[in-house]
C-alpha cells in the first residue's frame, strides 16, 4: 500500500524557501506556503502549492512547519503573533542564525508547547533536493526521526545532537573553512595568474593538493582531541620559513598578501608559545587564547 507523504507547510519564500517548497513539492508532499510578500507564492502555486491566506492557516495545514526566512527576528516576527497556533506542532527552522539565538528559539518554542528542530543549509538553492547537500539538524532526537523522511527529500539530513545550537555552530564553522579555502586558493590563483597561468590550469592541480591536506586534518585531528603535537612532519617553525617564500613571491608581484600575512602572525605566535617544534596542528592552542587587546 502506497501512503501519500506527509503535509508540510513552508513560511518564507525567498531563493531558499521557495526551493524548499518546489523540492517538497516534487517529492509528492501537500505543500502549503505562506510569505510576506504574496506575489512570490505565484510559482509554487503554479506547481502546486496550496496558498495560505495568514501564517495561521498555513500552521493549521499542516503537523510539520518549515520556516526560511532572513533571520531570528524575522522569525518571532513571523510567528510571535499565531505562536499558540504553532502548539502540539513541530517547527523545524532552517533560519541562519548563532547558536545563542538557536537557543533561544527552542526554549521559546518549548514553552509554547512546540516540538523544535533547529536547522542549516549546508547548500545555495540550485543544490536543494540533492542527497549529497549537507542538512544539519539539532534538537530532541525524537523529533527529528519522526521527520527524517520528509527532510531526507531536500539534502542529506544530518543529525548533529541534543543541543539546539549544534547546527548553527557547525555552519558556522564550516563557513569560516569555505572562505579561508576560497579565499586562499583565489590569492593562489591571482599569484600564478601574474605569471599569465589561466585559474582553469591552476585548479585542478590546487584541488589535488587539497585532497593531500585533507589527509592532514585526518591526522591532526587526533592530535587536537589528545593535546598532544609531535613534530614529526612538518613543525610550526618550518611553516614559518615557508610562509615566508609565499609573501615575497606574492609582494613581488603586487598581490595582497593579507591574508598569509594574518597565518604568519598567528604562526609565529604559536612559535612564542613554545609549539615551534610542534606540528601545525599546535596553532590551534593559539586560537583557542587569542591575544586580548
Amino acid at each position: 500500500m502506497n501512503l501519500r507523504p506527509p503535509a508540510v507547510t513552508v513560511i518564507g519564500l525567498g531563493s531558499m524557501g521557495s526551493a524548499l517548497a518546489t523540492v517538497l513539492l516534487a517529492a509528492g508532499h501537500t505543500t502549503t506556503v505562506w510569505n510576506r510578500s504574496t506575489h512570490k507564492t505565484q510559482p509554487l502555486l503554479d506547481r502546486g502549492a496550496r496558498p495560505a491566506a495568514t501564517q495561521a492557516e498555513a500552521i493549521a495545514a499542516s503537523e510539520l512547519i518549515i520556516v526560511c526566512v532572513l533571520d531570528y527576528d524575522a522569525l518571532h516576527a513571523v510567528l510571535d503573533p499565531v505562536v499558540d497556533s504553532l502548539a502540539g506542532k513541530t517547527l523545524v527552522n532552517l533560519t541562519s542564525g548563532s547558536p545563542e539565538q538557536a537557543h533561544e528559539a527552542d526554549s521559546w518554542a518549548r514553552a509554547h508547547g512546540v516540538d523544535y528542530l533547529d536547522g542549516a543549509i549546508l547548500t545555495t538553492p540550485p543544490g536543494v533536493g540533492n542527497p549529497e547537500m549537507m542538512f544539519f539538524y539539532s534538537g530532541a532526537p525524537a523529533t527529528f526521526e519522526a521527520h527524517r523522511p520528509t527532510l531526507a527529500a531536500l539534502g542529506d539530513p544530518l543529525y548533529l545532537g541534543t543541543d539546539p545550537g549544534l547546527a548553527c555552530l557547525y555552519d558556522s564553522a564550516l563557513l569560516g573553512l569555505m572562505w579561508s579555502t576560497m579565499t586562499g586558493w583565489l590569492h593562489g590563483t591571482a599569484l600564478v595568474g601574474a605569471e599569465k597561468t589561466a585559474a582553469t590550469t591552476f585548479t585542478p592541480v590546487a584541488i589535488r593538493w587539497l585532497s593531500a591536506v585533507t589527509g592532514f586534518m585526518t591526522a591532526y585531528a587526533t592530535q587536537v582531541d589528545a593535546g598532544r603535537y609531535p613534530g614529526d612532519d612538518a613543525t610550526v617553525d618550518v611553516q614559518i620559513a615557508a610562509i615566508d617564500h609565499l609573501l615575497h613571491a606574492a609582494a613581488s608581484r603586487g598581490i595582497d598578501n593579507a591574508l598569509p600575512e594574518l597565518l604568519k602572525t598567528i604562526m609565529e605566535r604559536a612559535s612564542a608559545a613554545g609549539h615551534g617544534s610542534a606540528s601545525y596542528a599546535s596553532v590551534i592552542e593559539t586560537l583557542r587564547n587569542p591575544v586580548r587587546r
